[in-house]
This record gives structure tokens, sequence and C-alpha cells, in this order.
């Protein structure tokens, strides 16, 4: 069979600039989580962001819900899909990147809501970073680099489209959190970086331990 090799999820020309984002998002993360650790009360940038968000009501306090469905339950269930469409399309790459990238950003931000403390609705929520918005991001990215590589899009085009996709999904699942009380805006922005920050970290390993050596057939 002839053919050329599967694209690698984070190729080289791609590695330098998702990788200085990582940094930048990592750094945020850290310096929020610093500055709202054990607070129960939102800061000047919540109040300011959530007066502009305001009272959702019907029928954007139902679209506000469906987002946040997407991020629990229905999250577990959109990673399965995936994996298994991965499969059946013998690309078991990109389901080892999936379930790798989906779920260090999970255990990312269950690990770092205890160690900063902030809570919100009382003692026992537990809401810096954002989970949801960190997962929904997390798909996102992972979807988009594995979308741009089989397209084969050039370095510029393939970066503007992934982090396109990252604001998209973290904006739209933040919003929801927002609108929905569930969290700060901070929180929110805490999660959209921890995904930012782990996806490009995961890729690497992704790329190095499963590479399958499989080929696309011409």
């Amino acid at each position: 069979m002839t053919g050329r090799p599967v694209p690698a999820v984070l190729p080289p020309s791609l590695r330098a600039s998702l990788g200085f984002v990582a940094a930048l998002a990592a750094l945020v993360v850290v310096v929020l989580g610093l500055l709202y650790a054990g607070h129960s009360e939102p800061g000047r940038v919540d109040v300011r962001i959530q007066s502009a968000v305001g009272d959702v009501r019907s029928p954007w306090r139902e679209v506000a819900l469906a987002i946040d469905f997407l991020g629990e339950p229905a999250g577990a269930m959109l990673v399965v899909a995936a994996v298994t469409g991965c499969l059946l399309l013998r690309r078991p790459r990109a389901a080892v990147f999936l379930v790798a990238g989906a779920g260090t950003t999970v255990a990312t931000t269950t690990l770092l809501k205890p160690l900063v403390g902030r809570t919100i609705h009382g003692a026992d929520n537990l809401s810096y970073p954002s989970g949801h918005t960190a997962f929904f991001t997390a798909l996102a990215l992972v979807a988009a680099l594995l979308a741009t590589g089989r397209f084969g899009l050039g370095r510029t085009a393939r970066t503007l489209t992934v982090l396109t996709a990252a604001l998209v999904a973290g904006v739209a699942m933040g919003w929801a959190q927002v609108a929905l009380g569930s969290h700060y805006p901070t929180d929110v922005i805490g999660g959209w970086c921890t995904a930012l920050a782990v996806i490009p970290a995961t890729a690497w390993p992704a790329d190095r331990i499963a590479g399958d050596g499989r080929w696309h057939r011409r």
C-alpha cells in the first residue's frame, strides 16, 4: 500500500506558537488561583462581567442549560462517541489524544479546586477553575487540532482555527456558567486557560507514544 504517514496531532510547526500560548495560559491559571485563593465572594472583575451578563431569563436560560448539559452529564457521552469514531476510522493516535487531553484537563481542574479553595454558594461548592469550561474547551481544541491536521492547513491557518475554536467553546460554556450562577467569571477564565495549558502538553506525548505507523491511502 502506498500513501503518506498519519499526521501528528501537534506538528513541529505549531509547537512553538501553541507552546507559548500554553505557558501564558498556565501563568494566568496560577495568578488567578493565588488572587482568589480561599475567597467566597466575587472580585471586581467578576462583578463587572456579571452585571454585563445580567439576569438571564427564558429563552436564554434554556440555552444556557443546554450548553451546560454538554459539559455534564453529556460530556462523558461525547468523549465515548468521539473515541468510538476514531477507532472505527482506525485512528488510535487520535483516540489516545482525545482521552488523554480530556482526562488530564478534568484531572487538573479537580486537583486545583481544593488547592485554591475558592467557593461559591456555600463552603462545599469549590469553584476555581471551572471544570465545565475547561472540559468543553479541551474538546474543542482536540477536535480542531485533529480536523485541521486532516485538512492539511498551513501553520498560520491551523493556529488561528485552533485558537478560534477554543475561544468560541470557552465563551459559550463560560457564558452559560456565569448566566446560571454556577461560577464566577474569573473561574471561567481559569478553566479556559487550564485547557489551553493542558492540551498542547498532552499532544506531544500522544504523538510520541501512540504513533500508529498507519498510512492513508492515496
